[in-house]
């Protein structure tokens, strides 16, 4: 059994290292794709926890007012790998919602545990994310902008899951004359 106070522990160190390299700016939006399957060490899509996914959006909730950036939660290929977040942010970035309820069994623990905790929750189907982790190697990468870049942190697992952090920057476009500072 991964204890949760362990786990809360190590997202937070984890967190901690990313803002150490990352610049934030206020009102952007970050991607959260979890396994808490695989965080157990199952199968992904196999053994979801709600227990976990409570621990981790603790986390993520203290990690998200700091910085004022809005979570968007990624669900599991059930349901398409829609994103759940909050109504405003959907409207400020003006995404469409869709009608669907993320559950343990489509959508995964950690959408349906967020969907049950936000004020007024909307699922979209895409988003493109300016940062972004990536717990149990859940493919977040299609809702992040056109360049993702990792970001190494000194924990490389949440329990038993590999976990990936990343931010984003604008294209480098013009070729070998342009200048880009």
């Amino acid at each position: 059994m991964t204890d949760l106070h362990d786990l809360q522990n190590d997202l937070r160190q984890a967190l901690n290292e990313f803002e150490q390299q990352v610049k934030f700016t206020e009102g952007q939006l970050f991607v959260v794709g979890c396994s808490t399957s695989e965080v157990m060490g199952e199968k992904i899509g196999t053994a979801g926890a709600l227990d976990v996914a409570k621990a981790l959006y603790e986390e993520f909730s203290k990690f998200a007012q700091r910085y004022n950036v809005h979570l968007v939660f990624q669900g599991c290929e059930h349901i398409n790998r829609a994103l759940t977040l909050e109504s405003a942010t959907a409207k400020k970035y003006h995404l469409e919602p869709v009608s669907v309820i993320p559950v343990r069994t489509a959508g995964g623990s950690m959408s349906a545990y967020a969907f049950s905790k936000m004020n007024e929750p909307v699922v979209v189907e895409s988003i493109q994310a300016h940062y972004g982790i990536d717990i149990g190697q859940t493919l977040i990468g299609m809702h992040l902008k056109s360049v993702a870049v990792p970001i190494r942190t000194s924990v490389k697992h949440l329990g038993n899951a590999v976990i990936t952090l990343a931010t984003t920057r604008p294209k480098l476009i013009g070729g070998e004359r342009a200048q880009y500072k």
